[in-house]
């Protein structure tokens, strides 16, 4: 079945903070306009992941332990709570001609047993899409994770790969799933030869409704590369450096799995990673558009992971 959704492409401004906005640095505060009046304005929220140097989970940090940078300059924090949740997980299965390589398709439905084993039946919820050229629904979200497993990817690997459209529209459809912990698993080899939109349209769409595009490689450049540089595209575009940003700006991930061992483990640290996280609130900027953001702690031994942004615009000031 075919999944098609409707939404315009959000642009994504330059995501780098300015010089002043570096960590240790005095953080510039920004001025709101006068005279000003805000009636409904609705608050972002986004969801924060935070280790330290060995990986750890950090639990336990207050509002105080928190730091925002938005569009360069300092912002303040509403609200930080931490909640333990159910999750909702869409896996994302690449089935294009290239994971007929090396038997990459293979290691892609392990990767989804191993995932609806370490998921907890009646508590989370999964979904499973299989794409090419073309986004399919293969088995709906729900929390009886029998009914999903290696048996539900019986496809061939074929045609080319339209890696960037089907994140995009995968993601949408998590981003509209119930209050729980949402996430987009990816399974690929790297390769994109057939999107029509780019690694930063999509990752703007995903940061913008927060969902974590996660990306796990099974064979490819990106397993010999660690997720940076090298596999360049039918447009010479650097696929590998695209998909590890993408995976970035929405507070996501790339892992290699090379081995069983190497699933095991990525499952495990990104699922910990998940289940616990904090929620910040803060007050949108005034400025229309693209926000890009930077979440850090007061103990710069800690490692943050949040999406790289938010839009503004639907609440805005009455004159």
């Amino acid at each position: 079945m075919r999944v098609r959704t409707l939404f315009a492409i959000l642009g994504l401004a330059a995501l780098a903070a300015s010089g002043a906005a570096a960590q240790g640095r005095p953080v510039p505060v920004e001025r709101d306009p006068a005279p000003t009046f805000r009636s409904g304005v609705e608050m972002v929220t986004v969801r924060v992941s935070v280790r330290d140097r060995n990986g750890r989970i950090v639990r336990d940090l207050s509002r105080d332990d928190f730091r925002l940078i938005d569009s360069g300059f300092g912002r303040p924090i509403e609200s930080v709570f931490a909640s333990d949740a159910a999750l909702s997980v869409a896996v994302l299965v690449d089935i294009s001609g290239s994971m007929a390589i090396d038997r990459n398709i293979d290691r892609a439905r392990r990767a989804v047993e191993a995932l609806v084993d370490s998921l907890q039946s009646g508590r989370d919820e999964l979904a499973l899409f299989t794409f090419d050229t073309v986004l399919r629904e293969i088995a709906p979200f729900t929390s009886d994770l029998a009914r999903i497993g290696v048996p539900t990817l019986t496809e061939s690997p074929f045609g080319q790969t339209s890696l960037y459209d089907a994140v995009a529209d995968a993601a949408t459809l998590v981003g509209r799933r119930g209050n729980r912990h949402r996430a987009l698993l990816v399974v690929t080899d790297g390769v994109d030869n057939g999107s029509l939109r780019t690694a930063g349209e999509v990752s703007s769409v995903a940061s913008a409704i927060a969902v974590p595009v996660h990306v796990m490689t099974v064979g490819g450049p990106l397993d010999r590369r660690d997720g940076i540089g090298g596999a360049a595209g039918a447009d010479g575009e650097i696929v590998a450096a695209s998909l590890a940003d993408l995976a970035r700006w929405t507070g996501g991930s790339v892992r290699a799995t090379g081995t069983r061992d190497d699933l095991l483990a990525a499952l495990a640290e990104l699922l910990t990673g998940l289940r616990y996280q904090y929620v910040l609130t803060f007050q949108p900027g005034f400025r229309r558009g693209w926000h890009p953001i930077e979440i850090r702690t007061a103990d710069d031994n800690l490692v943050v992971h949040a999406r790289g942004g938010y839009v503004a615009g639907r609440a805005r000031l009455k004159w």
